[in-house]
């Protein structure tokens, strides 16, 4: 059981929202309690997507001066997380250097294969064992190179999101490991960023930032932003700084169990837990990751296009005048027609299109399917294409690790919607449990709390998880029927790779 009480701050950006908590650690148990929540949508400057990130702190400040009036003017810690792979440059006075550039921009188009250029897929593979994505660090940054971008030159740090935020609350430039292991740029078993990758992209060593793990303390609060929110004193502690790695850490797993994790949201992350990274040609043909994840563990895991197809098709309809909540659209998609049409979620195409729906027809015209025409059609389309790749990772992750699951973990917001979570279950074979919804900002808590010495271990810390959410339970139903559809799935998803 945790050994004391503690009063924690959780700063939760996403890549559409952002959150801060109050995280209340009590009887071995926390509390939740949600103080700002604000949107976080990207702003187009010249043509460049990029993160307002000056207006996303000043939602951060009016959290933390909403804690102040709930609880008082003092706090055991303030953790920050985010999503991954964004970053922005820092000159050697601490200015930025303009806003950071959203992972969808257009700049990395054809980036890879000029990175590969330089030095060998494969290579790149062998060092960082991270899955090849189109957005991650690595290849923005050889956009900047081959533009010869100013700020690059100019730059004295680079700093991911999270580090950013960590870097405007106390002045410390460091890069905390998880969210640092998105880049594709750290090795993976030597630690440390590679010199390799950094010299094959012409890269200064020195403006890549100092690593520290998770639960290491940054600093205090800055004097001034201490006295904008009311503060009177307060640790800023690391916990996974990069968003999935939160959330696994409150993963509500019991000891004994063999479990696997889907963290669905935007993107759905899904994979096990090991204690070391796993590279090999296998994992390289699979496109596995291993991010660093919280007490010397590793996330083995792939990151599949989730629930952002849905949000993109809401944005369409609400675009045509028609408002049509969540809560309707799963009512419709119940209602719908099983396995009428299917995509893979994977698809270029569904990157960031600007129209979804017609994405949707274009995948299903292609593969001679019938295009989804109705809402329920095509989230009913989305979720059995969305289950069917769990199926297809959950298979390919035990017969690379040789690791038998028993039961599958879903955390984030996709815990709460119960059609996909069934949905999974039937698919996979496997007894689903989902929740917590929040998964990642009740992560960056405990870990939080694991710091300051009021948890114990990371068996305690998800001891503590499980007492704190209620998860919800879904046993596989029609088995039989989603094993019959895996094999048509497959041949959409090898045309949609190719």
């Amino acid at each position: 059981m945790a050994s004391s009480e503690g009063r924690f701050v959780a700063i939760d950006l996403g890549a559409s929202a952002g959150r801060v908590y109050a995280g209340l650690l009590s009887q071995g148990q926390v509390r939740m309690e949600e103080l700002n929540r604000f949107d976080n949508q990207p702003v187009d400057e010249a043509g460049v997507l990029r993160w307002d990130v000056s207006a996303l702190f000043d939602q951060v400040k009016v959290g933390l001066s909403e804690y102040v009036g709930r609880y008082g003017p003092e706090v055991d810690g303030i953790g920050v997380d985010s999503w991954g792979v964004d970053f922005g440059l820092v000159d050697s006075d601490g200015n930025l250097l303009g806003k950071p550039v959203h992972y969808r921009d257009g700049r990395t188009e054809g980036m890879m294969e000029a990175v590969f250029g330089r030095i060998g897929a494969e290579k790149i593979y062998q060092i960082t064992g991270i899955q090849f994505l189109r957005f991650n660090t690595i290849y923005q940054l050889m956009a900047l190179v081959q533009a010869k971008a100013p700020e690059l030159k100019a730059a004295a740090r680079l700093l991911f999101v999270s580090d950013l935020f960590n870097f405007f609350l106390t002045g410390q430039q460091v890069s905390e490991v998880t969210i640092a292991s998105t880049s594709q740029m750290l090795d993976a078993k030597k630690g440390g960023w590679s010199r390799p990758i950094l010299k094959a992209l012409g890269l200064r060593k020195q403006m890549m930032p100092a690593l520290v793990n998770p639960g290491t303390v940054i600093g205090p609060l800055r004097s001034e932003v201490a006295e904008q929110v009311g503060l009177v004193r307060a640790d800023v502690i690391a916990p996974a700084c990069h968003d999935t790695g939160s959330a696994v850490a409150a993963v509500p797993a019991e000891p004994a169990s063999n479990w696997a994790y889907v963290s669905s949201g935007t993107w759905s992350l899904m994979g096990l837990e090991l204690s070391e990274p796993l590279i090999n040609e296998r994992t390289l043909a699979g496109n596995f990751t291993n991010e660093a994840g919280v007490a010397g563990t590793y996330r083995f895991l792939r990151n599949i296009a989730g629930l952002w197809l849905l949000q993109q098709c809401r944005a369409v309809w609400q675009g045509r005048g028609q408002e049509l909540g969540y809560e309707q659209l799963r009512e419709a998609a119940e209602r719908a027609e099983p396995f009428r049409s299917l995509v893979f979620p994977d698809d270029r195409r569904f990157l960031d299109p600007p129209d979804m729906v017609a994405a949707i027809g274009d995948f299903c015209r292609q593969t001679d399917q019938p295009v989804p025409e109705t809402p329920g059609e095509l989230v009913r389309c989305i979720y059995e294409s969305l289950a069917l790749t769990y199926r297809r990772t959950l298979d390919q992750l035990q017969h690379l690790t040789n690791h038998a699951v028993d039961v599958l973990h879903v955390v984030g917001g996709g815990a709460r919607d119960e059609l996909l979570c069934q949905f999974t279950a039937g698919a996979c074979g496997l007894p689903v449990t989902a929740g917590p919804a929040e998964a990642t900002a009740l992560g960056n808590v405990l870990v939080q709390a694991l710091a300051a010495g009021r948890i114990g271990s990371l068996e305690e810390l998800r001891a503590v998880s499980r007492r704190s959410c209620r998860p919800r339970q879904y046993e596989p139903r029609r088995t039989m029927l989603w094993q019959e559809q895996l094999e048509r799935f497959d041949r959409l998803a090898e045309a949609g790779s190719s």
